[in-house]
């Protein structure tokens, strides 16, 4: 009986240490498998933090790309000192072309003889690109400093013609023919380009004096315009392309004649030495330059210098 009771109780040791051990291999299984599934959560949060410190690297360059951008894209307003010939083509047309183009490039536009505003600029006005009716003007600028001269560009051709009234144009065949005019009306040509390129061509033809005694000296060409137009004068010396803005009103007559003007009526416009914005002012020189601005000044009568 002593040896069964004492078998028994080795089985029931026996059974008790297996038991022992198998909670214990679960509890380091169970410890083990709880290990690695923190250090995969670990890991997974390490890669989050990585994934979202790039994503805000990369959103703070992006921000400074922006920035960047929006720093060479910052309002600008530059301003042009044209001549008054100009003044329908780059009102109804040019600028607003460019500044579609160009939306944070605002082109603001003061109209005149060349003359007068080679004088403004001489005097400081502030100003960031000329665009003149003759080279003369321009050439002085230049030669003064106050043009830049690698920025000159010969852009367009014109031509001066007699017009009249309408309504009396059968009195008159060639341009000759201002000399029968009672009253004529024509640029100042100590400040006016027309003017100027309209003394020249009569000179050659032996009027000048004869014209010069009857004629009404214009500030600008738009105002000797309009003087025929209105019936104020009989008859004027325009620009073709002034002329071709009152076709309902006036007739044009006849071009200059061939030999009487020395060189051709040329448009040169560039940079002012003295602007701050030269940038934007290169930009819309170059645009003036493109093929698709000659098409526009072409509508205007202008024939385009390549």
């Amino acid at each position: 009986m002593k040896k069964r009771t004492a078998g028994l109780l080795g089985i029931f040791l026996a059974a008790a240490m297996m038991t022992a051990g198998c909670g214990s291999d679960s509890s380091q299984e169970a410890a083990k498998d709880t290990e690695q599934k923190t250090e995969a959560k670990d890991n997974a949060s390490e890669a989050e933090d990585k994934t979202e410190a790039k994503d805000d690297a990369g959103a703070a360059d992006e921000k400074t790309d922006n920035a960047d951008k929006g720093d060479s894209e910052e309002p600008v307003t530059i301003l042009m000192a044209a001549a008054a010939s100009l003044e329908y083509s780059m009102k109804d047309d040019l600028i607003p072309m460019f500044q579609e183009q160009h939306p944070n490039i605002t082109v603001e536009g003061t109209y005149d003889s060349s003359g007068k505003l080679q004088t403004q600029i001489e005097s400081g006005i502030d100003a960031d690109l000329f665009f003149s009716a003759a080279e003369k003007q321009m050439t002085a600028l230049k030669d003064e400093n106050l043009i830049d001269g690698d920025s000159i560009q010969n852009l367009l051709e014109n031509k001066i013609v007699l017009v009249v009234p309408s309504d009396k144009k059968d009195a008159y065949t060639k341009f000759e023919d201002v000399a029968n005019a009672e009253t004529v009306a024509v640029g100042d040509p100590e400040s006016v380009p027309a003017g100027q390129y309209a003394k020249e061509a009569l000179t050659t033809l032996g009027l000048w004096d004869q014209v010069s005694a009857k004629a009404s000296l214009g500030t600008n060409v738009t105002e000797v315009l309009n003087w025929v137009a209105e019936g104020s004068a009989d008859a004027g010396i325009v620009y073709a392309t002034d002329a071709a803005t009152k076709k309902d009103t006036l007739a044009v007559i006849a071009e200059a004649p061939e030999g009487s003007l020395a060189q051709k009526v040329i448009y040169p416009a560039g940079i002012v030495t003295g602007s701050t914005k030269k940038d934007a002012a290169q930009l819309f020189l170059d645009f003036l330059a493109s093929d698709e601005a000659s098409a526009v000044f072409e509508e205007y009568g202008f024939t385009p210098v390549k």
